[in-house]
Formats: C-alpha cells, sequence, structure tokens
C-alpha cells in the first residue's frame, strides 16, 4: 500500500473541511483520536483501571528460598 505524501493529506483535509464543516471538524477529529485510542487498547487488552493499579505482589517473593543442599557424591 502506497504511503500518503503532503498533497494527498491535503486534499484529504480540504474534502473533510469541505464535507463537514470548520465548526464540526475539530470534534469530528476528536472524536475519531478516541476511537483510535480504545481501539487500540482493546487490541492490547488494556483498559483504564487496569493500568492504576499496582501489580501483586508473589508470595515466592516474600518468603526465602529454602537452602540447597550439595547430592552426596557417588562412588
Amino acid at each position: 500500500m502506497p504511503s500518503l505524501g503532503p498533497m494527498e493529506m491535503l486534499l484529504i483535509l480540504g474534502l473533510a473541511l469541505l464535507v463537514l464543516g470548520p465548526k464540526r471538524l475539530p470534534d469530528a477529529g476528536r472524536a475519531m483520536g478516541r476511537g483510535m485510542r480504545e481501539f487500540k487498547d482493546a487490541v492490547t487488552g488494556l483498559r483504564g483501571d487496569d493500568q492504576a493499579q499496582p501489580a501483586p505482589a508473589t508470595v515466592a517473593a516474600a518468603e526465602p528460598a529454602p537452602k540447597q543442599t550439595k547430592p552426596a557424591a557417588v562412588a
């Protein structure tokens, strides 16, 4: 798929301005940004309340590891 250059971006912006008008264009951009952010969060599996909570501590990290003893030598 070819990339969009500056002329193509200006053409798209001009068409959006003609269709939506100068008053509704910022609201449409804001809504599109929110939708893209929600889509990204849904794809990565993140939610707003998951990011605020710290990860729970594991029990293994709180207890010291048992000492390892050397096995008896076999002659």
